[in-house]
C-alpha cells in the first residue's frame, strides 16, 4: 500500500536522518528543544508539524530544512517495488 499521508512521510524521512546520525529521540529532543514524546508522535505520523518546529529540528540535524520535506527512501523503495510489478503484470497480459 502506497503511503501518502504528509504527516507519515515526514515522520519516515525525520526517523531516516536521525539515524543516520546514531541519534536517539532523546538527544534530538535535547539539541532541537522539542519534547521527546512531541517528537514521537512526529515519527509516528500523529503530529502535525509546525514549520518552526521542521526548522528547528533542520538546525539540530544541521542539515537544509528542505532535506527533510524529501521523500523518504522507504517510501521511494515501496513505490518502486510496485511500479515494477504492475509493469510486469501488464507485460504478460498483452
Amino acid at each position: 500500500m502506497k503511503i501518502t499521508d504528509p504527516r507519515v512521510l515526514f515522520g519516515l524521512r525525520l526517523v531516516e536522518i536521525r539515524q543516520k546520525k546514531n541519534w536517539s529521540q532523546e538527544r534530538l529532543a535535547l539539541e532541537s528543544g522539542l519534547a521527546r514524546s512531541y517528537l514521537g508522535g512526529v515519527e509516528r505520523g500523529q503530529r502535525n508539524i509546525a514549520l518552526l518546529n521542521i526548522f528547528k529540528l533542520a538546525e539540530a540535524l544541521e542539515v537544509a530544512p528542505e532535506v527533510l520535506l524529501e521523500m523518504p527512501a522507504e517510501a521511494s523503495k515501496a513505490s518502486a517495488g510496485r511500479t515494477r510489478a504492475a509493469s510486469t503484470t501488464r507485460s504478460s497480459r498483452a
